[in-house]
């Protein structure tokens, strides 16, 4: 009876310890102290990592996309991001040309459904090939910061994700084999404890990275109540507005609420001069979303610039963050919208037919205003991890009338969720924008609870 204590107290003294042994190590310190000169590399020195590009300290200031680059540079802003290899010769020349670093993204399939992929040799191997190509072909591109293979993966620890694990560590000994130039991140969808975890127990990662929007507000709490476990290079990839996301404000047909262009830029610089964790020891640099035009839910939530490659309030909030500097012009100030008489919140119902009043109210009056309204359905659709990315067409058939700030039309005939629209252009290259959500209901439909 006394041996079994005796054992049980052994394994107990063993378990503390390896988790004493666990905590206090961290093998990214020793590996980045001493780093063979490359083109880009992370050094650990004074207490803190730095990235390195050409001999130099390089602190991104960037953003996901890869269009407007002449606009970036010129707003102080000296990275882009990419999701895949699609264009990638047009866009390193382009990035290049612009004195422009590039996150070149390799694609790895979500590892929900490993039968879909990881358990499939032959599509691993096919896809492992076809990415060897590209780092042989992209490899010399001076414009080239580091490789992020994967978006957004799982890193959990069970027994059917070791073959995973085996497939990505493949596919990053590839990358350091024909690359050593270029280290090689990976995306995680905000901060996740566990899988940094994971990351650093069974995988060949060279720092993280983090797509973080609305948690980026206590990250820097994360990241100190999380410091025994792991305290390793970090660079934020997507950070910006709250998105069209469960928690955020919703209506009654679950129809999300857009804050106005104004409320965006004003929440791009509370959260980059609040919550940014520039002072933490592993922070890089950090890349905004989005720069660029984009559709997801709505054409004007992420989007930076519209379909002409006018911007938005927002980017001029950014150049100032990145340069100190403010911009010799400025977009147009939105307040709100009203349908009439009433926002968002107030849950608004129409008949099919109905004719309806919007009116949009404006902080600067301006009499070189323009405006264009619109109708659209709402975009309802999503599959697994992907978003609709094609923009839905426009209903001008129920337009009565459109002058300036007012826009009069009908409620379209087939019952469901729509949002009517409103861009505010200034003569200086400026938009503004700002929607509102409504449903047509049939008569005979019961009232929405």
């Amino acid at each position: 009876m006394r041996l079994k204590y005796i054992i049980l107290i052994a394994v107990i003294l063993l378990c503390i310890c390896g988790v004493l042994l666990f905590a206090l190590w961290n093998p990214y310190p020793s590996r980045f102290k001493d780093p063979q000169k490359k083109a880009v590399y992370i050094r650990y020195e004074n207490g803190r990592y730095a990235l390195y590009r050409f001999g130099k300290p390089f602190t991104v200031k960037g953003a996901a996309g890869n269009t407007h680059l002449p606009e970036l540079q010129a707003a102080g802003g000296n990275t882009i991001r990419t999701w895949d290899e699609t264009n990638l010769d047009s866009v390193l020349a382009d990035a290049e040309r612009n004195q422009i670093a590039v996150i070149v993204g390799l694609f790895m399939p979500y590892n929900d459904n490993m039968d879909a992929f990881y358990n499939n040799d032959a599509k691993v191997d096919s896809l492992f090939k076809r990415y060897q190509n590209v780092i042989r072909k992209y490899r010399n591109s001076k414009a080239i910061l580091c490789w992020c293979l994967g978006n957004e993966l799982a890193y959990p620890v069970k027994p059917q994700y070791f073959k995973f694990y085996g497939v990505f560590n493949r596919f990053i000994d590839m990358i350091h084999s024909e690359d050593p130039d270029h280290p090689v991140t990976t995306t995680l969808i905000n901060f996740e404890d566990r899988y940094l975890l994971n990351i650093k127990l069974w995988t060949h990662i060279d720092f993280v990275s983090f797509n973080i929007f609305g948690a980026i507000r206590h990250l820097s709490q994360d990241l100190d109540n999380f410091h025994t476990w792991w305290r390793g290079p970090f660079l934020i990839t997507e950070w910006g507005i709250d998105g069209p996301w469960p928690g955020h404000e919703q209506t009654a047909w679950n129809a999300y609420i857009e804050q106005t262009s104004e409320k965006k830029a004003e929440q791009y610089r509370e959260l980059y001069e609040r919550y940014m964790p520039q002072k933490e020891a592993g922070f890089l640099g950090s890349m905004v979303f989005y720069w660029g035009y984009k559709q997801e839910t709505t054409p004007t939530w992420f989007s930076l610039f519209d379909k002409d490659g006018n911007r938005s309030a927002s980017v001029d909030v950014l150049q100032q963050l990145w340069t100190g500097r403010p911009a010799p012009h400025r977009a147009p100030k939105v307040k709100y919208m009203l349908v009439d008489g009433k926002g968002a919140k107030d849950n608004l119902l129409y008949n099919p037919g109905t004719v309806i009043n919007a009116q949009v109210y404006m902080q600067d009056s301006s009499s070189n205003l323009s405006y264009r309204w619109f109708l659209q359905p709402e975009d309802w659709f999503r599959v697994q991890h992907f978003y609709n990315q094609k923009e839905k067409r426009s209903l001008d058939e129920f337009t009565i009338s459109a002058t300036a700030d007012r826009f009069v039309f009908r409620a379209p005939t087939t019952e469901g969720p729509y949002r009517v629209y409103v861009y505010i252009y200034n003569d200086k290259g400026y938009f503004a924008t700002c929607n509102t959500p409504f449903y047509v209901v049939s008569p005979n439909t019961p009232p929405l609870k």
